[in-house]
């Protein structure tokens, strides 16, 4: 079960494209990520300002399911859902949608959190886990 969800739409480019207009595989990541950053900016936390205070969130895990193709100059919604929260990981599934509202990938995202200055595994900040809670709040108001 969800306890956060949040949509962000994408046209696909041409650049994302191969010779027969479909998008590269490679760029559903890329919309994982896109859709992630604009999630934390939504909430008030952007990735600048999670670094200004010192933590920092490589990617541990990436999985991807292709289940129909994407087509250049279509409108894609990505759908962003935390199903747990963060402890000393983050995972973040996410689940693109085509112009008809056919879910055409899904997948999921592992992040860590570590420290800036000692590069070592951290648990999720105070005022990470203060902000989610709040905005999981505001969710369901």
């Amino acid at each position: 079960m969800a306890i956060i969800t949040y949509e962000h739409q994408f046209r696909v480019a041409y650049k994302d494209t191969d010779q027969m207009g479909v998008m590269h595989h490679s760029n559903y990541i890329v919309l994982y990520e896109k859709a992630r950053t604009e999630w934390l900016r939504y909430m008030g936390l952007t990735y600048a300002e999670i670094e200004r205070r010192g933590v920092m969130s490589p990617i541990l895990e990436v999985h991807s399911k292709y289940i129909y193709p994407a087509f250049y100059d279509e409108l894609l919604t990505a759908r962003v859902i935390l199903e747990e929260m963060p402890t000393a990981r983050f995972t973040i599934h996410c689940e693109i949608y085509n112009e008809q509202g056919k879910m055409i990938n899904k997948g999921y995202v592992v992040l860590g959190f570590i420290n800036k200055e000692t590069r070592r595994p951290c648990r999720i900040p105070q005022w990470f886990q203060e902000r989610l809670d709040e905005y999981i709040a505001e969710q369901g108001e």
